[in-house]
């Protein structure tokens, strides 16, 4: 079965074709780095990651480019506002490029921590301003930009297709545009490709025009995905806000300049808390950090995963306390079946291959990952059988743990090669079960046992046993749970 993807440009599934024969090129749009990164920045880059790997998986050679923005992203207006990272740095009395290196930093320690495949190049806005002025230089000659006081201008109204990306009217483009008395552009939807600095602007470089300027936003990914992939290449992905302005905007400047550009175009969804994006901008955001210190940072991974990468995502803490239950059903599973492998195990292929095929059908189908989670548990049904079997047979153990281990591991990136007994998930796990025992203790102490019981038998339904003694009551995983 041929691998199906939602191509947001012509908004429908489409049959995956590969530019190149078994290379797959994919570029997504990297992270602005002017603060800690967020969970939102999670569930874009974990879902990407795991389309990476079951390309990986599937046979193909990858090449995939993700881009630092430290330069251009500007507060507010797109056009008009002050540079997120000249802005931070202004705030910490700081150099804007020892801000940019610190929280890029940051970044990838944290994109490291949550188990992803670094990007092949990792190339960076300021690293590539020749090329930027190079391509606006051009969009000029040809008449699809203009200068005013030493800035550049994209002039929407020389491309017809503006915004077939997003697919909003001109109208809907003017009401998320703050129209300034001043401006100096043609129209409010033109977009800034570069823009004038003054002397004592602290990021700027010599340009053609006035003499110095700095880069607006949508040019850079232009010129480093074409640079490293080629001008026509597989995949181009980014969060769901990127849409528009900002893809929009790539589109547009590489028509003009007559490249093939992405064939493909993934968008994840948004990560919401208590309905509202999550955003810096916002203020309601959970750092990674946080989160992973507190959940662990599979948990983490879990909770994007459990979702489809095109679903909105709504964060609270209780949602994502709940997936380590989940989480320690196939890493309990899975130490149950590495305890009985003999040594020097090869998979044989020939039992529970089933499963294999749902989960792949599940990935081919535009990667739904909440259905492929659904076959392992569904596996880890089979597989707990196979484990109380007095006499199970090693193949089959084999076979079962090789699955764990590939699709829940290798592809999902759920199940490390190694697996603590007391990880810090379990640990926080088992705080969790300690509150519910004393919860469940005090409605039994109040004679509310249908209270007691339903905490009993709910956790029972989803794999977790409850064990009364004479003193105190404890709590152990049931492995024949079917």
């Amino acid at each position: 079965m041929s691998i199906k993807i939602y191509n947001s440009l012509s908004q429908s599934k489409e049959e995956f074709i590969p530019v190149h024969p078994d290379h797959v090129s994919m570029y997504v749009c990297g992270p602005t780095v002017y603060s800690e990164p967020h969970l939102g920045h999670a569930k874009t880059y974990i879902s990407f990651d795991i389309i990476l790997r079951y390309f990986q998986f599937c046979g193909y050679k990858t090449f995939y480019v993700q881009n630092i923005t430290d330069v251009g992203h500007l507060v507010g207006d797109q056009d008009e506002g002050e540079d997120k990272i000249l802005k931070k740095a202004r705030e910490a009395n700081q150099e804007p490029m020892a801000i940019a290196e610190y929280y890029t930093r940051s970044y990838l320690d944290s994109m490291d921590e949550l188990g992803l495949q670094r990007p092949d190049i990792t190339p960076r806005a300021t690293g590539h301003i020749p090329e930027q002025l190079d391509a606006i230089k051009r969009l000029v000659e040809k008449g699809y930009a203009y200068e005013v006081n030493g800035s550049i201008y994209f002039d929407v109204s020389k491309y017809a297709d503006y915004g077939k990306l997003s697919n909003r009217s001109p109208e809907e483009m003017m009401s998320g545009t703050r129209v300034e008395t001043r401006s100096e552009k043609r129209n409010p939807n033109d977009f800034a490709l570069w823009k004038y600095a003054e002397p004592e602007h602290l990021m700027r470089w010599e340009d053609p025009w006035k003499g110095y300027g700095y880069p607006g936003w949508h040019t850079e990914c232009v010129v480093m995905s074409t640079k490293y992939l080629g001008k026509s290449f597989d995949i181009h992905g980014g969060g769901m806000d990127l849409k528009f302005p900002h893809h929009d905007c790539e589109i547009a400047q590489a028509d003009c300049l007559e490249q093939p550009f992405a064939k493909y175009w993934l968008h994840s969804n948004m990560l919401t808390i208590n309905g509202q994006k999550m955003a810096k901008a916002l203020g309601n955001f959970v750092t990674l950090r946080d989160a992973c210190d507190q959940y662990g940072p599979l948990a983490v991974r879990y909770f994007v995963a459990a979702s489809h990468y095109r679903s909105v995502v709504d964060y609270s803490a209780a949602s994502l306390s709940a997936t380590n239950a989940s989480l320690q059903r196939l890493h309990q599973v899975t130490r149950d079946l590495r305890q009985k492998l003999p040594e020097n195990p090869k998979p044989t292929h020939q039992y529970f291959q089933k499963y294999r095929q749902q989960f792949c059908q599940a990935m081919d189908d535009d990667f739904s990952t909440p259905q492929a989670l659904a076959v392992l548990f569904d596996l880890t049904k089979e597989a707990n059988t196979l484990l109380n079997d007095n006499s199970p047979s090693l193949d089959a153990i084999v076979d079962a743990e090789y699955l764990f281990s590939t699709l829940g591991g290798d592809i999902l990136g759920l199940i490390p090669e190694t697996l603590e007994e007391d990880s810090k998930s379990g640990e926080h796990l088992d705080d969790i079960m300690q509150l519910v025992i004393t919860l469940r203790k005090r409605f039994r102490d109040n004679k509310d046992y249908e209270s007691s019981d339903y905490i009993r038998d709910s956790l029972q339904e989803i794999g977790i046993q409850l064990k009364d003694g004479k003193e105190e009551t404890s709590w152990q995983w049931i492995k024949d749970k079917n």
